[in-house]
């Protein structure tokens, strides 16, 4: 890793930054902030949609960590640390797991710099990479994790970025394509499921550096093609393995995820 300082532009809203703001997090700036309201006023539920993201990612790897033995996680488009990352999740049920982190954004490099050192965290890598160049991310990744053994892809929030769907699957299809037999992926992702949500996709790519393609759920259902789908299938986040206490009292949001297993 270089140890040249990340440029970080403050003039431009970025999503994750935005992401962090939505989910309670300090690591934004004004512009992050300005254009967070102002998807905020025509979809006052995406803070409920981007914590849900969240409790997805925490019951995904806490199940994959506990009921199916995974112990190496490949975390695509980690945006920026919060509470209960992947690695801390895992560790929660099996301290040996590996995880190793891919993401360019420059503030999610410095933040990596100085957070995945220290005790506990030999085991907790970082990439600086783009998705759509998965022979360089699963290069670096052979470096840190067996891929002789399963391994749990998680690629949340992200896809979206990637408007053209067949370039889309093609990217998660890569990675899919390289872990054995026995691995897992999981996703989560906006969707065009409700007039405010997509107003809110409209405002955001009016406004932020990168533009955000939503997808129905049957499009989501397509980055599984081929996997063994885990109950309950592709649902909104909250419906996905709620906790005892949340049965019964979920609430729909626009956020669309899935976990499934390569045969």
């Amino acid at each position: 890793m270089s140890e040249q300082l990340p440029q970080i532009d403050t003039t431009k809203a970025h999503s994750a930054r935005v992401w962090n703001y939505w989910q309670g997090g300090k690591d934004n700036y004004p512009v992050d902030r300005e254009v967070g309201d102002y998807v905020l006023q025509a979809y006052p539920e995406m803070v409920g949609a981007a914590r849900a993201d969240r409790q997805f990612l925490i019951r995904a790897v806490t199940y994959l960590a506990r009921e199916c033995g995974v112990r190496q996680f490949l975390d695509i488009g980690t945006g920026l640390p919060t509470h209960n990352n992947t690695h801390e999740v895992a560790h929660a049920v099996a301290p040996e797991s590996r995880v190793v982190y891919v993401d360019n954004d420059p503030m999610v490099l410095a933040h990596a710099r100085a957070l995945l050192t220290g005790d506990g965290l030999s085991e907790v890598h970082y990439v600086d990479a783009d998705l759509h160049e998965p022979e360089t991310v699963l290069s670096a990744a052979r470096e840190h994790l067996d891929f002789s053994q399963p391994i749990a892809l998680t690629i949340l929030g992200t896809m979206g970025h990637t408007p053209d769907n067949e370039v889309a699957y093609a990217a998660v299809g890569a990675y899919v394509d390289a872990l054995p037999s026995g691995s897992f992926l999981a996703m989560c992702d906006g969707t065009a499921t409700s007039e405010p949500m997509i107003e809110a996709a409209r405002r955001w790519n009016e406004t932020a550096a990168i533009p955000y393609h939503l997808r129905t759920p049957k499009e989501i259902e397509g980055f599984f093609t081929g996997l063994d789908l885990v109950e309950p299938g592709v649902v909104s986040a909250p419906f996905w393995k709620p906790a005892q206490a949340e049965v019964g009292k979920a609430t729909e949001v626009d956020q669309y995820c899935g976990v499934a297993r390569k045969p």
